[in-house]
């Protein structure tokens, strides 16, 4: 076969799993590996840290918007949106599909095959951000969750822990971006 009469490549998941590796052995070492932990402390501390110590509840939502801003600039940019919002259109019809022939079971089966095969060409494209998500997420938590054990794990809102704060924000503010900047 010639250059030219070579099929594309699809992709690769190597780059994603190599991320993900990376981001399991920073994890485990944290406090094995203390320049890991040190780096990002001294990156930390003086900026998001500072927003902590000057006000816990307001300083972790602002933290979390920037998180979740720069997080959804980096799924918009690193996606092909347009080829996204393609498959998702074709899921769309295959569903409203499904739902007209649910008695159907041998049709049924047949566009449920369909719909599967729509998701490894979905991962493929919006996987591509976890890697440059994957390890300051993972930096970021391990962060988290010294200062909060220095802090004596402070409740937000009267009840709610560090991470389900985090987590509900991240959902909140992620989902007001996407639609705001149009991101699939």
């Amino acid at each position: 076969m010639t250059e030219i009469e070579k099929p594309k490549k699809k992709g690769s998941f190597l780059p994603i799993i190599l991320i993900t590796l990376a981001s399991l052995v920073i994890a485990a070492y944290w406090n094995s590996i203390p320049v890991i932990k040190n780096a990002v402390h001294s990156a930390l501390d003086p900026s998001a840290g500072a927003l902590l110590n000057w006000n816990l509840t307001i300083g972790m939502m602002i933290i979390v918007f920037v998180i979740s801003l720069i997080t959804t600039l980096i799924q918009k940019y690193t996606t092909d949106q347009k080829a996204l919002r393609e498959l998702k259109a074709e899921q769309k019809l295959l569903q409203e599909e499904m739902k007209k022939i649910e008695k159907d079971p041998i049709k049924m089966a047949e566009l449920n095959k369909k719909n599967m095969e729509l998701i490894p060409r979905t991962f493929r494209l919006t996987s591509r951000a976890v890697m440059f998500t994957g390890i300051p997420f993972i930096l970021f938590y391990r962060w988290f969750t010294d200062v909060f054990t220095a802090m004596k794990n402070p409740v937000f809102l009267g009840f709610l822990s560090w991470f389900w704060f985090y987590f509900i924000l991240t959902i909140v503010f992620s989902s007001l971006l996407r639609k705001w900047m149009n991101v699939v």
